[in-house]
């Protein structure tokens, strides 16, 4: 495979005189726009649905989780944020988490555990206000990940349509 050799760079060029140049108008244009301050303890932002938040479990009607302890999320974190241990059931499906463990502090909102899931059991909810003073305080377990699948169907939806 023949290689093709790339033009060469004026002596204009090499001194990067026009990316210096680019860059100052792209700064000079951005400091006339008009300026808009959102007030943010008062007016609360609203996420789109594509935002990823806290990732969350999500309840069925009936008050059981969708989860069936696969552990696919915990393979796939790159973070190592999640612990998921199975235990047997005589419901109709065959395992749920006995113990389903996120470790907000380690966890970097990378959406891979939401996108795995076969039963869409964990997706990443609108919420991003999260204050911890202790490491303890950031381990959610299954008391704090459950929420009813009615607050999450903006996000349930947003994943049906673009899969």
């Amino acid at each position: 495979m023949p290689v093709t050799k790339l033009k060469d760079l004026s002596f204009f060029e090499k001194t990067y005189i026009p990316q210096i140049f680019s860059g100052l108008v792209l700064t000079f244009r951005q400091i006339f726009r008009k300026k808009f301050t959102r007030q943010y303890p008062e007016v609360k932002w609203s996420s789109p649905d594509s935002f990823r938040g806290r990732p969350v479990l999500v309840m069925e009607e009936n008050g059981k989780e969708r989860c069936v302890a696969c552990g696919l999320c915990s393979r796939v974190c790159p973070a190592l944020a999640i612990e998921v241990q199975a235990a047997e059931t005589l419901d109709e499906k065959e395992r749920y988490p006995e113990k389903f463990e996120i470790n907000m502090v380690r966890c970097i909102y990378c959406g891979f555990c939401e996108e795995v899931c076969p039963e869409e059991a964990i997706v990443m909810s609108d919420e991003f206000e999260l204050v911890f003073s202790s490491q303890k305080e950031a381990l959610f377990g299954k008391d704090k990940l459950l929420i009813p699948k009615a607050k999450l169907e903006k996000r349930l939806n947003f994943l049906r349509e673009n899969r």
